[in-house]
């Protein structure tokens, strides 16, 4: 066997072990969704008294909403990754492509570990408000359409516009914000990361509308994002998302005054 051939191999099994990690990833995270992320909703509907905030509901919580990131925007952050680590593998300068492509994903994921982290403090202040029901959904038609109208009006801002580019060109982002090396890889990350935030945050507040762990709501919203950012016409997809979500929010303020 050639020397040029056993690289070709190598590289090939180096891209299906990421490939397998990425959809491994998703996968657990989907499942431990599906299982209820810990969370006992068969008496969501019954009236209770709100769960007591300890600090291993607190925890348990916070898994929750991570949980929810990883499964929702990993996916739609495949193609960046995907590239990114092909990038890596043509470097020869580069010892260890597989470690780096991780670093990038570990970066990317740090930011929505914060995301979660400030949904968790939110859904808390929530809950003491009365705002939240069983089901971790606003009880107030006033939160939910202020929650769909503003989700709406940011699709049209132009942070939304510039956060959105970048994540529906995996080619424009490396190609600006390229560095070499491991630290390199994990400034890629969470600059990537912190574009994802920017283009999709008030989307996962949506999930305060319909219910924090409701399935459909999540699969919905993953679906959309996926979407928007991976097919041509994302940008339209965008505006015609925000002129729904404004249109739903004044209904629902309407019904609510």
């Amino acid at each position: 066997m050639s020397e040029t051939s056993a690289l070709e191999q190598l590289l090939r099994h180096d891209r299906l072990i990421f490939t397998g990690g990425i959809a491994a990833v998703m996968a657990l995270a989907w499942a431990y969704l599906l299982a209820g992320a810990g969370m006992d909703m068969s008496m969501a509907d019954m009236p209770m008294d709100p769960m007591p905030w300890t600090p291993s509901y607190a925890a348990l919580v916070f898994a929750m909403w991570l949980t929810m990131m990883i499964a929702m925007m990993v996916s739609s952050a495949a193609p960046m990754l995907l590239l990114f680590a092909a990038l890596k593998r043509k470097q020869a300068a580069t010892a260890s492509p597989l470690a780096e492509a991780w670093i990038f994903l570990c970066g990317y994921l740090l930011i929505w570990t914060g995301f979660s982290l400030a949904a968790t403090l939110a859904q808390w202040q929530l809950d003491r408000a009365g705002l939240l029901s069983m089901a971790m959904a606003a009880s107030s038609a006033v939160l939910g359409g202020g929650v769909l109208l503003l989700a709406g009006l940011y699709q049209f801002t132009p942070l939304k516009r510039a956060c959105l580019r970048y994540c529906q060109s995996p080619v424009l982002f490396l190609s600006r914000y390229w560095r070499p090396g491991a630290a390199g890889a994990l400034r890629m990350g969470l600059r990537h990361g912190l574009y994802c935030l920017g283009c999709c945050w008030f989307l996962m507040a949506l999930l305060f509308v319909g219910g924090v762990m409701n399935l459909f709501w999540i699969v919905g919203i993953a679906l959309y994002v996926g979407c928007e950012k991976l097919l041509p016409f994302g940008r339209r997809l965008s505006y015609a998302a925000g002129a729904a979500l404004i249109v739903a929010g004044l209904i629902v303020l309407v019904h609510a005054t």
